[in-house]
């Protein structure tokens, strides 16, 4: 065998080992890293956007009280129930922006008590029932908001209640917030790097938590009864919306 092949052989024969020895060096540092966690730290922040809601919700409902004839009961609620959506469409509200949550019926019962007969007293008698139909309406235009509540009243509902003023679509304003809130936690983190004496590595995670605050008004009316003559409508303001959104960030440490 030449010198001159006894020189390449060797040369690749340190190269082998060296290949060898540099897999074994990664491996290793690769399985510290997968099995002992880094040194890290962790920043929060929080930010919020403000808008203007575009949207009023409330809901109302239609209770009717009777005897044990239930399918009376349940045409006069659905006859009155039909009355006020119809004036919703009347009124401008689109037929995706109605939508009806529930539809119950409970029975009413009486409790009999027997007199001298050591506090027993009769099985609960079913005297009649109740249906209560809720049905939950968006409205967009907010210069009809204070007719629509008065005016479901007067076409048969007898309860309104959970006024809530929302943006529809709040993807932007939550989007605007997460970016302002990611970008003072990054100076928070170096900060504390600064003054901590160390440097600030890799993100490792970033987690969200999007606690929301709406502009809420409540308009509420109860009781069976309600008066024929037209109400006046209220004033309703919508206010502001608050998005609010905390991140928290995990650096490694260097």
């Amino acid at each position: 065998m030449s010198e001159r092949l006894k020189k390449y052989l060797g040369w690749a024969g340190v190269l082998a080992m060296l290949l060898v020895g540099y897999s074994i060096y990664s491996y290793a540092n690769t399985y510290e890293r997968s099995v002992s966690p880094a040194r890290s730290f962790s920043v929060s922040a929080d930010a919020k956007a403000v808008g203007i809601p575009d949207v009023a919700e409330f809901s109302f409902s239609v209770i009717t009280e009777g005897g044990k004839d239930v399918a009376t009961l349940q045409s006069a609620n659905t006859e009155k129930t039909n009355k006020a959506i119809e004036f919703l469409k009347n009124s401008g509200v689109e037929e995706k922006d109605i939508k009806t949550e529930s539809y119950k019926v409970s029975p009413r019962y009486k409790n009999y008590y027997v007199p001298m007969s050591g506090g027993s007293s009769l099985p609960p008698e079913i005297v009649g029932y109740t249906v209560t139909q809720t049905v939950s309406v968006k409205i967009r235009d907010f210069s009809k908001t204070g007719d629509i509540l008065s005016g479901v009243v007067n076409a048969g509902a007898n309860s309104v209640s959970g006024l809530n003023f929302k943006i529809d679509d709040d993807t932007a304003l939550k989007n605007q917030a997460r970016k302002e809130a990611i970008d003072k936690a990054k100076v928070k983190a170096k900060e504390m790097a600064r003054v901590g004496g160390f440097r600030v590595g890799k993100l490792i995670s970033i987690d969200e938590s999007a606690p929301y605050s709406y502009s809420t008004k409540y308009y509420g009316m109860g009781g069976e009864a309600v008066s024929s003559t037209a109400a006046t409508a209220p004033d309703i303001q919508p206010g502001s919306q608050e998005i609010n959104v905390n991140v928290y960030l995990r650096y490694e440490i260097r």
